[in-house]
């Protein structure tokens, strides 16, 4: 794959600023939902401070009082050029795109947009929980296409899926993660391309989330799916939430293909003020200003990731492992390990480390925890070493 562009880094390892101490005043739901003495690696927050960046840009909109409705077209224009820096994407119109209050948020609006009630939401599990809990509260049905045991897409399970989804004449959907949570997969264009193929062979609307585009490894290449042929009819989400930790200032867009715009268009304007005015203009800050910290960030979790391989291989050789080419997350297939279908139990009741378990992540998910590298190297260090006593 060709090497992802990245700026020189921005300052030290932000994952190295804060100790246990400072983390644990935080009030968000990481912080919260667990005794003190309980790792907190589950929830996606990242233990870092905030980019100097977005820091100055929320604080100034502070002091002027700026804490108003969203206006303009700031944000598309910064995402529309960290696109083609980043990823050497120039086709983000801004004329197609809307603000959205998160990504998750915007999904469930694409969705009502492209599919009615009781139709199909293909998914690929295991695969990010909410994304089963959304589909139904919006009375739509979820049918599973999993992933290949090597963790990438199975074109030929996607294509059944297709095939059902749409056998009773009905609409239908495709939730693609990309990059894949909680795997770390980055699909290929050529991946990506054999989707967009299929979903127009079948009539089947693609709805990405790729909030997670930012945070990719060292020499792996992110793909926008409205970036490859065939992909004009397709929705994307995307946001700085992921890569500069901003999840509590709620603003993402959504992003049309050329053949999806006259469906963005039908969105209902009152969606967009669900988004907040100081998230905007930390978002736009991030991916404006804030490239050099997010790349100081994806130098570290490099060196997580080799550093998480190297401490499952010398204390928890029997759990399967291959580090993620994405996210800052890490999928744990510990099922030689005897500890049933959900180990973040044992892991939690034992080693107290809270880890997610595998099994709201759908089929796959047995037997599996996903494990958050965005702390600290001794707090993952420390991390493996309670999961290893948990276990002898």
């Amino acid at each position: 794959m060709t090497s992802i562009p990245r700026d020189r880094p921005g300052g030290p390892n932000p994952l190295r600023a804060l100790g246990l101490d400072r983390l644990r005043r935080r009030t968000s739901m990481k912080w919260r939902a667990y005794p003190e003495d309980v790792l907190p690696l589950w929830v996606a927050e990242m233990d870092v401070p905030l980019a100097e960046p977005v820091v100055r840009a929320v604080t100034d909109a502070l002091d002027l009082g700026d804490t108003g409705y969203s206006a303009g077209t700031g944000y598309a224009e910064a995402l529309a050029a960290f696109a083609s820096r980043r990823w050497g994407w120039d086709g983000l119109e801004v004329e197609r795109t809307a603000i959205v209050p998160d990504v998750m948020l915007g999904v469930v609006e694409m969705l009502r947009l492209v599919t009615g009630p009781g139709d199909a939401v293909i998914v690929n599990p295991p695969v990010y929980p909410p994304f089963y809990q959304f589909v139904t509260h919006v009375d739509r049905r979820v049918t599973e296409a999993p992933l290949g045991a090597d963790l990438r897409l199975d074109l030929e399970v996607l294509e059944a899926a297709f095939r059902r989804a749409v056998a009773d004449g009905g609409r239908a959907a495709y939730l693609l993660c990309s990059p894949h949570n909680p795997t770390g997969t980055v699909h290929t264009a050529e991946e990506l391309a054999a989707v967009a193929a299929l979903a127009e062979r079948y009539g089947v609307r693609v709805v990405a989330d790729e909030i997670h585009a930012p945070v990719v490894a060292g020499g792996v290449r992110f793909v926008p799916y409205l970036s490859v042929p065939g992909a004009e009819r397709g929705l994307a989400l995307m946001s700085a939430s992921k890569g500069w930790n901003l999840a509590g200032l709620k603003a993402a867009l959504a992003l049309a293909g050329p053949g999806a715009a006259a469906d963005l268009a039908r969105m209902p304007e009152e969606v967009g003020h669900g988004a907040s005015h100081l998230g905007v203009i930390a978002h736009t800050a991030a991916l404006r200003d804030g490239t050099g910290w997010l790349d100081a960030l994806l130098a570290g979790l490099d060196a997580n990731r080799r550093l998480l391989a190297d401490q499952l291989a010398g204390r928890l050789p029997r759990i399967a492992h291959r580090p993620a080419e994405a996210t800052y997350l890490a999928w744990l297939d510990c099922r030689a390990l005897g500890l049933g279908d959900d180990p973040a139990e044992v892991f939690l009741r034992k080693g107290r480390v809270a880890l997610s378990s595998g099994l709201p992540f759908g089929t796959g998910g047995d037997g599996r925890v996903r494990f958050n590298l965005a702390a600290s190297p001794e707090v993952v260090e420390e991390a493996v070493r309670r999961m290893a006593a948990a276990t002898a």
